[in-house]
């Protein structure tokens, strides 16, 4: 239907229905998630498209880094956003409301969705932004699964006008942390965030250490060579709004690559 291409690990997949998130362990918040500002929650201008499925068996990972989206609890309510919009990967894990205006041949009327930022669309700078560039700058644009698409519009609608706004993110359970890395090298996963969803600093600390701040690798993939192990771990997590959680001793001692807490 469209000519975009998105990040991703493996083939494009037509994601399985929302499967519900793990619960993190030994967390606890030490402040309450503010709401995102009136400002950013005004409805704005923008266009959709979205992609179907090329293998079912493929998983999608995306630039945000969350791998298995429905392993990690996002499912099909996802998005992929044009370069204006993408922020370089710190927009990743805020929620947007999408709905429709205009075009009432396609449109499902009075309809919304929420959607969780996981993925990029990059630009195509072969064609100009008016034509088969719809994720060039400076273009806001949205890319959707079909499944979601097809919440709020027919699917022959291709590249729809829509609105949008940011919204604070509902989560089931806590946040998970998953860990990944080998010796000193240590990369931790932050997913399933809820408030304004995306992080702007994050700190760890060993059972020996005291807090050390991690650095972002790419999308909500945080980094830090540090030698951690046989240590428990906590986590403080610092949102775009500036409300922080601290989830202390997440991992226990033992804790190993590849783990989810």
């Amino acid at each position: 239907c469209n000519s975009l291409s998105l990040y991703s690990s493996s083939s494009i997949l037509l994601l399985a229905a929302l499967s519900p998130p793990a619960t993190s362990h030994y967390s606890s918040s030490t402040s309450s998630p503010s709401s995102v500002s009136s400002s950013a929650s005004e409805w704005r201008p923008a266009r959709a498209t979205y992609y179907a499925a090329t293998n079912p068996r493929d998983e999608v990972g995306g630039a945000c880094g969350y791998g298995d989206l429905v392993k990690s609890g996002y499912g099909m309510a996802t998005v992929g956003l044009s370069e204006t919009l993408f922020e370089r990967g710190q927009i990743c894990g805020a929620c947007f409301e999408l709905r429709r205006v205009d075009d009432l041949r396609w449109c499902i009327p009075g309809t919304s969705i929420i959607l969780t930022a996981t993925n990029f669309c990059a630009p195509n700078y072969g064609f100009d932004p008016d034509g088969g560039g719809h994720c060039n700058p400076p273009n806001k644009h949205f890319v959707l699964p079909i499944e979601a698409f097809g919440k709020i519009a027919i699917w022959k609608a291709g590249n729809m006008p829509v609105q949008y706004r940011r919204i604070n993110c509902r989560r089931e359970g806590s946040i998970r942390f998953t860990i990944d890395g080998g010796g000193i090298f240590i990369s931790v996963l932050i997913a399933n965030v809820a408030g304004s969803g995306d992080i702007s600093a994050v700190k760890v600390k060993g059972s020996r250490t005291g807090w050390l701040p991690m650095g972002r690798n790419w999308g909500q993939n945080w980094h830090i060579n540090a030698d951690l192990k046989n240590q428990a771990l906590s986590f403080e997590v610092t949102a775009s709004d500036k409300s922080t959680v601290t989830a202390y001793n997440v991992a226990p001692r033992n804790w190993d690559y590849g783990q989810t807490f």
